[in-house]
């Protein structure tokens, strides 16, 4: 499966409006002729959460429109709502289902399970290394494109201090925190950085507070991974001094939520990784029981397009300096708080 191809028309779809219906479902029907059918679970964030539930969204429209699939999803409103909204779409026969981010990692291998002739997939977890034969676990490392993030705010920064917001505490969002960390540390080893957790991905109200009080305490630069929590960090930072407070978003490019206070978004490719998968299950190649890690030298992770708004050029060439460090193997990126110890040694 090729990751490097022209992925910015599904990315595009991100961006359009996403209606929900009553009750947190949706379709969007392929009509009589749809070759194949298709759906995801949100987590609790929803599915406009600016985040990975939209941008995986995305990824089932352009399945939509250039695979002929029909497609719906199920918003779960709270936790327990994972099997069962799994559960409906194997019911109904759907040729595979999404379960979106790594609190499906107990509901979707028990549905799987059940439904051993269906097929499903997952983002954000490997399932700990059993994944059953029908499913397909995407993941992405994380901790290389928000080591660029931290370049940027290591760089940026004119307090020498710079926060980070995460959502649940989980090894998923800790990979997030420890390359950021390495990349503020890498291009300003006098920065500081100023952790905080929501525990939550969707509390939109903690995600302001939280980011009220890092830019009250001499944070001028905050990267978050906290899912619908971030929405928070952007209302607040629209509210601070243009050019002091700036903020960095995650998944896809974040930039409208605070046009002139946003620096850059590090972006992963779920979309893409969604519709291959959706296409080679098209085309007969699907493969289950399996892994797909995605990283920089995959494009499945980077920066976004428009960083150089606010990003001047010699910050800029920093930024491809060290990727390509990290492409190369020169650099590997910590994605452990114990290997950001080792790392900063």
């Amino acid at each position: 499966m090729s990751f490097k191809k022209a992925w910015a028309a599904g990315l595009l779809c991100a961006v359009l409006v996403v209606s929900t219906a009553c009750g947190g479902a949706g379709s969007s029907d392929g009509g009589d002729k749809a070759e194949l059918s298709t759906a995801l679970v949100t987590d609790t964030g929803g599915l406009n959460d600016e985040s990975f539930n939209q941008i995986s969204w995305a990824g089932l429209q352009q399945a939509e429109k250039e695979l002929n699939a029909d497609i719906a999803y199920l918003e779960s409103k709270r936790d327990e709502d994972y099997v069962p909204n799994l559960t409906k779409f194997a019911r109904d026969g759907r040729d595979i289902t999404w379960g979106i981010g790594f609190k499906f990692e107990k509901a979707l291998p028990e549905v799987a399970n059940q439904f051993p002739d269906a097929k499903f997939g997952i983002v954000d977890t490997n399932l700990g290394g059993d994944i059953p034969e029908n499913v397909v676990a995407v993941t992405f490392k994380e901790e290389e494109g928000s080591f660029l993030m931290g370049v940027i705010a290591g760089s940026m920064t004119k307090t020498d201090k710079v926060g980070f917001i995460g959502g649940v505490t989980s090894p998923l969002i800790k990979k997030f925190e420890a390359g950021f960390t390495a990349g503020v540390k890498s291009a300003n080893p006098d920065a500081k950085v100023v952790p905080a957790y929501a525990e939550s991905f969707n509390d939109v109200s903690k995600g302001r507070s939280l980011a009220a009080n890092m830019y009250n305490d001499g944070v001028d630069v905050i990267y978050h991974a906290a899912g619908g929590v971030g929405k928070g960090l952007f209302d607040e930072v629209k509210t601070r001094e243009q050019g002091k407070y700036w903020a960095i978003g995650v998944d896809m490019d974040q930039s409208k939520l605070a046009p002139d206070h946003t620096l850059s978004s590090m972006i992963k490719r779920v979309d893409v990784a969604v519709f291959d998968i959706v296409k080679d299950l098209k085309e007969g190649k699907f493969e289950g029981g399996k892994q797909v890690e995605l990283s920089l030298a995959d494009d499945g992770v980077d920066i976004a397009e428009n960083t150089d708004k606010h990003v001047p050029e010699d910050v800029l060439k920093t930024v491809d300096e060290y990727k390509q460090k990290i492409i190369d193997g020169e650099i590997e990126v910590p994605a452990t708080e114990k290997e950001l110890k080792a790392f900063l040694k």
